[in-house]
């Protein structure tokens, strides 16, 4: 789906991919909260040349958090929970009788606000535990892969690394841990109080948890593709079989609230429409919620959800796993863009680079059509 208008994207992408040897790539383009612009590039599968299309689906990886946030912040509004509640100990939001051990009595002072904004005292320094999912397993005697509540566990038995709300620390086992919240306090399967509750209210039908083997993968997805030679691992099953990283090696669906979800460009494009407090497309958020959201004197650096925003109110989330790459943005001049790789790329200047070329583009386009190509079925209709 294009218009004659934007074929800068189309210039710029292309070149994007050949640079990069980017396997395949999904855009979708958003103006004023309209639809102006959806288009697959290069392959979604390339062993049975399957080209892509708007309507494939990609992994999204730390995007989730985003969607997890929003979440969280639907259930604030409806009055299931405070920002400033406490998540362990008595009278903690997680059953007590689940962790009553822990080796720092500090992990009480925990919020929800903290794990939001990656302050809850944890470092990465042993490394993210939702990564350890083998090691965990092995460690207390159980059958692979380590659940959630092991991981949880194992995590409070070592000291925090800073006093509760102080020190910014990226954790995705935070993000874990509030897709367990909001479970607990809608009385819903995390996955689907998101489905009910916010995408389908906004007629988004083709976003979902993903899984983790390529046997598993959802109708239209993308096939991913890792670094050539990138080493394999054992999966993370404890079958003992070594797979690529990208199959297996980690548990996409453990991830989940973290970085498990899947979708298509436009689907996702329609989500940033809904919490962009403007007026075009309904928000499923209030206009203050939003705010709060991108509000730099809370976290300093990734508010909630988002990864980052600027002075303009532009703001941006990232995502990376292995074989997929992903970034979104809501810049304040009223352009909202998604950007999704099927392929992995090395370093971490990467989303700048994808940045870079969609502003590119942007300074090319003299006149914006006047359309909107969002369905009331994305699916159905790409």
């Amino acid at each position: 789906m294009k218009a004659e208008s934007l074929a800068a994207f189309d210039l710029y992408m292309n070149s994007f991919i050949k640079k990069y040897k980017i396997k395949g790539a999904s855009l979708a383009v958003c103006k004023d909260e309209k639809l102006v612009y959806a288009k697959g590039y290069g392959y979604a599968n390339v062993e049975t040349q399957e080209m892509v299309k708007p309507s494939h689906l990609f992994r999204i990886a730390s995007v989730s958090k985003l969607i997890t946030a929003v979440a969280v912040m639907k259930l604030y509004e409806e009055g299931k929970l405070d920002l400033d509640d406490h998540v362990f100990g008595p009278g903690g939001i997680l059953p007590y009788t689940k962790f009553p051990e822990y080796t720092d009595v500090r992990v009480e002072k925990i919020t929800i606000r903290h794990l939001l904004n990656h302050t809850a005292g944890w470092s990465r320094k042993h490394g993210d535990p939702m990564f350890k999912q083998l090691y965990i397993a092995k460690k207390y005697k159980t059958q692979p892969p380590a659940s959630l509540d092991l991981i949880i566990y194992y995590t409070l038995q070592r000291k925090l690394d800073y006093d509760p709300g102080k020190v910014y620390s990226y954790s995705n086992l935070g993000y874990a841990i509030l897709g367990e919240i909001i479970s607990l306090k809608s009385g819903m399967e995390y996955e689907d109080y998101v489905t009910f509750n916010i995408l389908k209210p906004l007629g988004i039908h083709d976003i979902h948890i993903g899984k983790s083997f390529y046997h598993q993968n959802l109708s239209n997805e993308v096939r991913y593709y890792e670094n050539p030679g990138s080493s394999v691992c054992l999966a993370f099953d404890g079958s003992g079989v070594y797979v690529p990283r990208s199959y297996g090696g980690n548990c996409i669906e453990l991830m989940g609230a973290a970085g498990g979800w899947v979708a298509s460009a436009p689907g996702l494009a329609k989500f940033l429409t809904a919490i962009d407090g403007k007026n075009n497309q309904p928000d499923i958020l209030k206009q203050k919620t939003i705010k709060m959201m991108t509000n730099n004197s809370i976290a300093g650096k990734d508010l909630f959800g988002w990864r980052g925003t600027d002075k303009t109110g532009t703001s941006w989330r990232t995502g990376t796993l292995s074989g997929s790459t992903s970034l979104v943005m809501k810049q304040s001049n009223g352009i909202t863009w998604v950007v999704l790789l099927n392929t992995s790329l090395p370093g971490k200047i990467i989303h700048n680079k994808i940045a870079g070329t969609m502003f590119s583009a942007q300074k090319m386009i003299k006149n914006w059509p006047e359309i909107n190509l969002f369905p009331t079925d994305l699916v159905a209709e790409l």
